[in-house]
């Protein structure tokens, strides 16, 4: 029965992400995270040692939320059923897969309206200028970032919840959101974001590399490991190329080259050798891949709960 009890509440807030995504219309923590990194950065990030405000503001975020968590549902301990009640929630909070691919899907779907709806559709899940992309570019940098965010948005929180429990799944999100919103190398964040970036470089190392094993044992194509030991260190990011390369080893494309972001020209290497058009058939076989390494994720961190 503990075993059983143990499972409960990562099997609870998965199957929530599987039959909902995140919910549309209640407040979500990484919105409130948002908000309270924003506050930060308005009244830091001027003046003179902002590299060290920018590291004093992750270290007391990520504390706090790790805190946070911790006593809140230490409080709840007496009371076992309210706490995995939270649990769960807070789980299906943190984690992304069905909204990731339900994302993913809308960009395959808007470039069959028109290449401009494509465009407009994948601003929204990438960080790169996207007026001038050609169809291509659009589809690719779709499965870019669904392989990229298998492991920031499921993978790492569920690496974090095997070491951490709850507490730390949320405050590797606190990690990632501060990534996402200050860890750019530009004149306003280059400083005040420098250990936020580098912290969650940290933070997704082992997840990354996790995230691309699975997604090659999900393909049941062993060799696709030498392809990603080959393509995955040549990314700019120390881990988002591993799972790209798992992705474009398996639908044998190529990922990767030279985007505008902001404005500027930003050069990545190729990852892959095929340079060919993306199909339908790609997304669904992507897709696939995702969703078999997220559930083998799943499966090992319930049977690390039960039984260590």
């Amino acid at each position: 029965m503990d075993r059983i009890i143990a499972m409960m509440p990562l099997l609870g807030g998965w199957l929530l992400d599987l039959a909902t995504g995140d919910p549309k219309r209640l407040p979500h923590p990484v919105v409130w995270f948002g908000n309270i990194i924003s506050w930060f950065e308005k009244r830091l990030n001027r003046g003179m040692s902002r590299r060290i405000k920018g590291a004093l503001t992750a270290i007391i975020l990520v504390g706090a939320v790790y805190a946070t968590a911790w006593l809140l549902l230490h409080a709840l301990a007496p009371r076992r059923a309210l706490q995995i009640c939270i649990e769960v929630i807070l789980i299906y909070y943190c984690l992304a897969g069905t909204t990731l691919i339900r994302e993913v899907k809308c960009v395959f779907t808007a470039c069959r309206r028109s290449l401009d709806d494509g465009r407009r559709q994948v601003a929204r899940i990438v960080g790169r200028d996207t007026a001038a992309l050609s169809d291509r570019e659009v589809k690719t940098a779709a499965l870019e970032t669904l392989a990229e965010n298998l492991s920031d948005g499921v993978i790492a929180p569920l690496f974090w919840y095997a070491l951490l429990g709850v507490p730390g799944m949320l405050a590797y999100k606190m990690v990632n959101t501060l990534d996402s919103m200050i860890g750019y190398r530009n004149e306003r964040y280059a400083d005040f974001g420098c250990f936020a970036a580098r912290l969650d470089d940290a933070a997704n190392w082992i997840p990354a590399r996790v995230t691309a094993a699975l997604m090659v044992i999900a393909t049941g194509r062993p060799g696709l490991f030498s392809f990603v030991a080959r393509f995955g260190p040549e990314h700019a990011s120390p881990n988002s190329g591993y799972p790209e390369a798992a992705l474009a080893g398996a639908l044998d494309c190529r990922f990767g080259g030279t985007h505008d972001y902001f404005g500027q020209p930003v050069y990545k290497p190729y990852i892959g050798v095929t340079d060919r058009p993306l199909t339908d058939a790609d997304l669904h076989r992507a897709v696939r891949i995702c969703r078999t390494a997220e559930t083998l994720a799943v499966a090992i961190v319930l049977a690390i709960k039960a039984f260590v």
